[in-house]
């Protein structure tokens, strides 16, 4: 872990709230945003994935914070992020990495309504409330990334709502890019093909879709946690400074544009 003040430190001093910070996506950024000097804030449903992440953190000489809440309830949102600034005084970074509760391997025309609804309603309204906390801090102090993840690329088939979750996402992205930029504020997404380290083992269909990810790049390899990680860095920290309202591709080419 590097020490505070390192000018090497991407991150230093910076607060940044992970929504899902126990999940694999969200603790991988949480480790890389910690090493690079950042105060983590670890947010989720469920407290012992929370505590794992903030106990590697910590044993590294990083900071983190947990809290347990449900990033679909927009009043623990709000006092949360009022929390973290009141006491550190400033909310630099948010980024909302929530599981989506998609069904996938069902074609559409025999998918329930509730299975297609599903990850469009949770991804979109835990996008906006926690972009909407984060944005008042950030205007007051006039500086702040808020950040999302999954992007939107060629369609794909047997992916239920998860694709239009996505889709929406990106357009309400480009609103808050919009209305936000006066006041210093970026937003961005990190958009993948996939990673595959996320798919859990001993899943019978693991290594077919590893296979299919992997096959749609131009690299011949997927993004990994660590590349999303790094990447999250890179998008949080002054390096990113000119960069708004568009997407990090880090789909190892298989989003070619």
């Amino acid at each position: 872990m590097n020490p505070k003040g390192d000018p090497d430190v991407l991150l230093d001093g910076k607060n940044a709230i992970i929504y899902g910070g126990g999940g694999a996506i969200g603790g991988a950024v949480a480790r890389a945003f910690a090493r690079e000097g950042a105060k983590v804030h670890l947010v989720g449903r469920t407290v012992q994935p929370l505590e794992a992440v903030a106990d590697e953190i910590r044993a590294t000489g990083g900071e983190a914070e947990i809290a347990q809440l449900d990033a679909l309830d927009p009043a623990a949102v709000d006092a949360h992020a009022d929390a973290v600034a009141g006491k550190d005084g400033r909310l630099d970074v948010s980024f909302c990495l929530i599981s989506q509760g998609d069904v996938q391997g069902t074609p559409l025309h025999e998918m329930s309504v509730e299975d297609f609804m599903e990850p469009v309603h949770r991804t979109v309204k835990a996008m906006f409330v926690t972009s909407r906390a984060a944005a008042r801090h950030m205007i007051r102090q006039r500086s702040g990334v808020i950040l999302a993840f999954g992007g939107y690329g060629p369609p794909t088939a047997k992916l239920g709502g998860l694709q239009v979750a996505f889709g929406a996402v990106e357009s309400l992205r480009r609103s808050l890019a919009r209305e936000l930029g006066q006041y210093g504020i970026r937003v961005l997404t990190l958009q993948t093909g996939g990673i595959p380290e996320t798919i859990p083992e001993g899943l019978a269909w693991r290594q077919a879709i590893t296979e299919q990810t992997v096959r749609r790049t131009m690299l011949g390899r997927a993004a990994t946690l660590a590349d999303v990680g790094n990447a999250a860095v890179i998008a949080a920290s002054d390096y990113a400074r000119t960069m708004t309202a568009t997407a990090l591709n880090i789909t190892c080419g298989a989003v070619p544009d």
